[in-house]
């Protein structure tokens, strides 16, 4: 039962933090269309003063909630880890039984032997017969992302490759979760550049797999883009 509840609540979670990173690429979308702030550029002008092209309360509502959801998203993301991690120690675990003693032998035709056959009789119900374990199928498969794209360049080798804004990264190349991500994710495109790199993304709940070839191009780095870390 209480795998079972951790299961559903788990399956909860993942619907609301596909509900957050919807919100959450509408916002982004928004702040980094042709002409918008962006994520983090300044709202004023190099004389100091404010921006008159953009709509600078509005932009700075969008940026406060873009940071609520972002913490919102990695709680979420850490109780989904907990549960799973719960729920698969569970499916390693048999679930003990109660111990019973039934070494009697009333009856049988062999009663001078009737302690020692009482004793080994005990002795052997001490181990669980292994068709007698009940092992819980817990059936919960996550793909947590660990990085956003929050930046893209248009033409850059990202952007030609099919990332996009928003995109959530689950898997690049050989990194898909630990420390130090963002110098991992540096040295994993510098090590492939001119090789295409296997990548798995979260883009509106669904699952996707590229493959993006870090290269040369006119704009900065191999990729042309930015990641965030969740």
């Amino acid at each position: 039962m209480v795998a079972t509840n951790l299961k559903a609540e788990a399956m909860s979670l993942m619907d609301k933090r596909t509900a957050l990173e919807a919100e959450m690429n509408v916002i982004i979308d928004r702040l980094c269309q042709p002409g918008g702030p962006g994520l983090s550029a300044n709202l004023v002008d190099s004389e100091g003063f404010p921006r008159t092209d953009i709509d600078i309360p509005t932009v700075r509502a969008d940026r406060r909630r873009l940071t609520e959801l972002r913490n919102d998203h990695k709680d979420i993301t850490e109780k989904i880890n907990e549960n799973i991690q719960v729920l698969h120690s569970a499916r390693l675990a048999p679930r003990s039984l109660p111990l019973k003693d039934s070494g009697n032998v009333e009856g049988s035709s062999n009663q001078g032997s009737s302690v020692d056959h009482v004793g080994t009789s005990a002795s052997s119900n001490y181990v669980l017969p292994r068709d007698n374990i009940n092992v819980m199928d817990v059936d919960v498969v996550a793909s947590i992302p660990f990085a956003m794209v929050d930046e893209i360049a248009e033409a850059s080798p990202a952007a030609e490759d099919g990332l996009q804004l928003g995109d959530q990264i689950v898997k690049f190349g050989n990194v898909e979760s630990g420390d130090n991500l963002l110098p991992r994710l540096a040295s994993e495109a510098q090590t492939n550049q001119g090789c295409a790199i296997p990548i798995v993304v979260t883009r509106q709940g669904a699952l996707i797999n590229l493959t993006v070839t870090p290269r040369a191009w006119e704009g900065r780095g191999l990729m042309g883009c930015h990641f965030r870390i969740l």
